[in-house]
């Protein structure tokens, strides 16, 4: 890939990365690290800690997100997130919008964009 390339996908990696994260806590509470294990399961998708801790803590500071401490069976105890039900509603409401885009960027590039 190109220069100009690979600073498309990257911005295009930002935008898709929280709607990522919010769709995987909407399954299962989980901790930071654990979240970037699954998001690197998709290469388009990987991101490290240094991203995804600010991201955390912006979507707890709007209350999109809640934490908690637990104890972890190897180490120290471990923080989780999961969605709070504003959370939840935000979620529903990109994954609308998500699918809005998708489908007209889909309908340009096939030629029918008219």
């Amino acid at each position: 890939m190109t220069s100009e390339q690979d600073l498309w996908v990257s911005q295009i990696r930002k935008g898709v990365v929280e709607i990522a994260v919010l769709g995987l806590l909407s399954g299962e509470r989980m901790y930071g690290s654990q979240l970037v294990e699954e998001l690197s399961i998709h290469e388009e998708l990987a991101i490290s800690a240094g991203t995804v801790y600010p991201l955390l803590a912006r979507l707890k500071k709007g209350g999109v997100i809640t934490s908690t401490w637990a104890e972890s069976p190897v180490g120290p105890p471990r923080k989780y997130y999961r969605l709070t039900a504003k959370g939840q509603t935000q979620l529903t409401g990109m994954i609308r919008a998500w699918g809005s885009v998708r489908s007209a960027v889909d309908l340009i590039l096939a030629g029918g964009g008219n």
